[in-house]
């Protein structure tokens, strides 16, 4: 970031994630308040689809230009339009102009941003001293967003467990910075998490409830549950039932009551708990996480200090190079593999994830070790592999339905690089589901009793979604999002080359085929997302409707299907005495209709009554 010898304000960000990343060149021109009266933004986004991005205020009149939107705005009163691919650092300016305005700024294209200083620090580099401040700011995300800035406004870190910025020279102050973020957040989790959960002290009953049966997948009509303590004290018939002394009642009659929700691929964040519960997902598998972070915020959840869902922990493995995934375990030699399976079961995860860049050699050693410890293996498929060789080597299940079509196209070795979408996007309309090939992988998956982890929603959204267009499984319910976020789901997908739209929306029907088939052929198909929490998932069942899953045999994979896959279903995937209260009261029958399951009324976790509209209200989300 720079001021050029015309005043204007330069912006350059570039990052490399595993062959994907922005590149992107912003320049600014502030008036007297330091508000922006234009602004360029040229590059390419995350997916590499080029970036072209304008903005002008003339005569009082705010033009906006870029590859999802175009629009005007006539203001009366200071406003600053926010960038869809610009630099984190952009945030610094709007800083600056709402602290000019009594600490809020209204934003363009809609909403309005407020900001407030949260904490200040003394800086000291090779003798060097800095003050820094860092400030709050809530109408961009869910919940607030953290930035440095020093006493001069000017933009100094941004950080986060997954990517830091921080001036050069300066790195070793991020992870102080990172802690005094990490005070700040604990604590407003902490405050949510006392106003949020309610705590059912006599217990609860559930009256009157359409009580899904996920073991034989069909719903049993008029029932009371009784919940004391964390456990399910009965169910049965709602005439036959004497609600015990003082326990709450909560009238569930014309709503169905499942077990709590799992989602098989998530990575938790900040706003996941949140997002998750309110949607109904009392239980989540994460796939890749800092160690460090995942662990600490599990036990605040346990402890009560943050609301959130179970976690089940998987840990990641991958190897050293230029597409590594965003891990500190990475691995060259089988000593090094074999150590990170050790370290994980020492920590209590229960799997293995390899990923992208591992060495296909080391493969064998990290199953084997992990098997070992009695440890599930799964993964992406390692460049120069294919899904059958890491089948027969024995992986439990594979992620992404991505990598299962990319066993049909043994050419394309490197599948640590964006080839892996783009790839499958051009080939996969012609794959045949019919040929030899395809029935003999299906045969080896059944023999070898692998699962599949396909999270289609996230090709749904690659292949098929245009930018200046909602992305089909937020349609429903983008009108309830903060505008900002709202605003960011118009990015776009990965952008087809010319004259291959149709192509790109064949792949992924193809894809959805694909799942099909292999329900049909007896694989088992898990429900996960690896997409935002909560939402994400009803859109995944749905698609596996879609698909031509059986409703009720979708509902069931959701919850007792992945609490046997992960040996968990004595405690948790049905409602049954004795087993723990995770529960979700939706409106409507999601077996006759799979979308009832956006409709969440109430969420049980743990025993705990949780409200959707209160926690959707304390994200910023319409309930």
């Amino acid at each position: 970031m720079w001021t050029a010898s015309d005043g204007t304000v330069h912006m350059f960000h570039q990052f490399n994630d595993r062959g994907r990343g922005p590149k992107t060149t912003s320049i600014f021109k502030l008036d007297a308040n330091g508000v922006p009266v234009s602004e360029t933004v040229n590059g390419n986004d995350y997916l590499k689809s080029a970036v072209n991005e304008r903005y002008t205020l003339d005569s009082g009149t705010a033009r906006w230009k870029n590859d999802a939107e175009n629009g005007e705005k006539k203001l009366a009163t200071p406003a600053m339009y926010i960038s869809i691919n610009g630099a984190p650092a952009e945030i610094a300016i709007l800083v600056h102009a709402a602290r000019a305005n009594r600490g809020q700024v209204a934003l363009l294209p809609e909403g309005e941003a407020h900001v407030e200083q949260v904490a200040e620090r003394n800086l000291d580099h090779a003798g060097t001293k800095k003050h820094v401040s860092v400030y709050a700011v809530t109408g961009l995300d869910f919940s607030p967003i953290y930035v440095w800035l020093d006493d001069q406004d000017r933009f100094f870190a941004f950080v986060n467990p997954w990517s830091t910025i921080v001036p050069e020279g300066w790195e070793e102050t991020s992870e102080p910075l990172q802690t005094v973020q990490d005070e700040i957040s604990h604590a407003r989790a902490a405050e949510l998490a006392a106003n949020l959960a309610h705590p059912a002290t006599h217990g609860i009953v559930l009256a009157h409830a359409n009580v899904f049966d996920a073991e034989s997948g069909t719903i049993l009509k008029d029932q009371a549950v009784f919940v004391a303590g964390n456990r399910i004290r009965s169910v049965g018939p709602a005439n036959a039932f004497t609600v015990p002394a003082d326990a709450e009642v909560i009238d569930a009659a014309g709503k169905t009551l499942l077990p709590g929700l799992w989602d098989m691929h998530s990575h938790v964040g900040d706003n996941d708990g949140l997002l998750n519960l309110a949607a109904g997902v009392t239980t989540v598998r994460d796939l890749a996480n800092d160690t460090d972070t995942l662990l600490a915020r599990r036990k605040r959840i346990e402890e009560g200090k943050e609301i959130g869902t179970r976690i089940v922990i998987a840990g990641i493995i991958d190897g050293p190079g230029p597409y590594q995934g965003p891990t500190k375990v990475l691995v060259a030699t089988e000593q090094e593999a074999r150590a990170a399976v050790s370290n994980y079961k020492r920590l209590g995860y229960v799997q293995i994830k390899i990923y992208s860049s591992v060495k296909p050699e080391l493969v064998p050693a990290i199953i084997d070790e992990a098997h070992k410890n009695g440890m599930r293996v799964s993964g992406h498929i390692p460049a120069g592999m294919t899904a059958a060789q890491c089948v027969v080597l024995g992986y439990d299940e594979v992620q992404h339905a991505n990598f299962l079509m990319l066993n049909f196209w043994p050419d394309v070795k490197n599948t640590n690089t964006p080839a892996r979408f783009t790839e499958v996007a051009k080939r996969g309309a012609d794959l045949d589901l019919k040929s030899p090939q395809v029935q003999s992988f299906i045969k080896l998956l059944r023999d070898h009793h692998t699962d599949v982890d396909i999270t289609l929603s996230i090709f749904e959204d690659m292949f098929t979604q245009r930018a200046g267009q909602l992305p089909r499984g937020f349609q429903p319910i983008a009108n309830r999002l903060p505008p900002q976020v709202r605003r960011g789901l118009l990015s776009g997908g990965l952008t087809p080359p010319p004259g291959m739209e149709a192509r790109y929306d064949q792949s992924f029907a193809k894809m959805v085929d694909f799942a099909g088939l292999l329900y049909r052929s007896g694989i088992p198909v898990e429900s996960g997302t690896d997409s935002m929490a909560g939402f994400a998932l009803h859109r995944e069942l749905e698609l596996h409707v879609q698909a031509g899953i059986p409703p009720q045999k979708v509902l069931q994979d959701a919850t007792l299907g992945a609490a046997r896959i992960m040996s968990m279903d004595r405690d948790l995937g049905s409602i049954m005495p004795g087993k723990l209260a995770d529960l979700t009261l939706v409106n409507g029958d999601p077996v006759a209709n799979i979308s009832d399951i956006r409709k969440t009324a109430l969420v049980v976790k743990d025993g705990v009554v949780y409200k959707p509209a209160e926690m959707y209200s304390a994200l910023g989300v319409t309930p």
